[in-house]
């Protein structure tokens, strides 16, 4: 003898909004990304570095000469 079981449908259906709701954010995200983000990156320019550069002191003549005593 067959067995048939009749089930309901499921009542979860929500068809399709949590997909378009995530798309909006998504779209909403990536404008506020396109208009204050990027902007902000090009003025952010190159890091610049202000280190001292040591000061040697080099004589104008340089004795050379040696000399030996006998």
């Amino acid at each position: 003898m067959t067995t048939i079981v009749n089930s309901a449908a499921p009542n979860n259906d929500s068809n399709g909004f949590g997909f378009l709701f995530g798309i909006i954010i998504l779209i909403g995200l990536i404008l506020v990304f396109v208009f204050f983000g990027l902007p902000a990156l090009k003025n952010m320019g190159a890091i610049q570095l202000n280190i001292p550069t040591p000061q040697i002191i080099v004589p104008d003549k340089i004795d050379v000469s040696v000399k030996q005593s006998k």
